[in-house]
């Protein structure tokens, strides 16, 4: 299975990997997190926006160091993303809530995804994955969907 990427800013590549492995994501820049109000909720870029395979989403969520290393929970527990969510300007974020004075720099490791099933599949969708036994990373300066509109919104009004 193609996972197309492109690569926002000066991104660190991803792993290729097997179906079903966690893949790490990196800030996309430097945050100071420290003059943030309580219960504020921060968007940290991660300097990609893909195009997954039909079928597919990605479960997004925050490394299992992330909280002690740099002070910051997720703020929605697990993130969704859908094939939908990609367009060239789609790109992916961890919404966050700093649990102490904290800054986060560009390149820090704070995130990991997976791609799964959607309970949207087709059956030939399935059956695909099914006899998949890893997945693709292509790198492409354009993805060929248009962007929904931004992060947390279908883009619908």
């Amino acid at each position: 299975m193609e996972v197309k990427v492109k690569l926002l800013g000066e991104s660190k590549k991803l792993e290729v990997i097997k179906k079903g492995d966690w893949i790490d994501l990196y800030a996309n820049k430097d945050m100071n997190l420290s003059n943030r109000g309580p219960n504020k909720v921060v968007y940290i870029p991660l300097g990609v926006a893909m195009q997954l395979p039909k079928g597919c989403e990605a479960y997004l969520v925050v490394r299992s160091s992330t909280p002690k290393k740099f002070g910051i929970i997720s703020a929605n527990s697990v993130g969704i993303i859908d094939n939908s969510y990609s367009g060239d300007t789609d790109e992916w974020a961890l919404a966050v809530l700093p649990i102490r004075r904290t800054s986060i720099e560009k390149g820090d490791k704070i995130a990991q995804f997976r791609i799964q099933l959607s309970q949207k599949a087709t059956m030939w969708q399935k059956l695909k994955w099914l006899f998949s036994s890893k997945i693709k990373i292509k790198y492409v300066d354009s993805l060929s969907k248009t962007s929904r509109g931004g992060f947390g919104t279908t883009g619908t009004k």
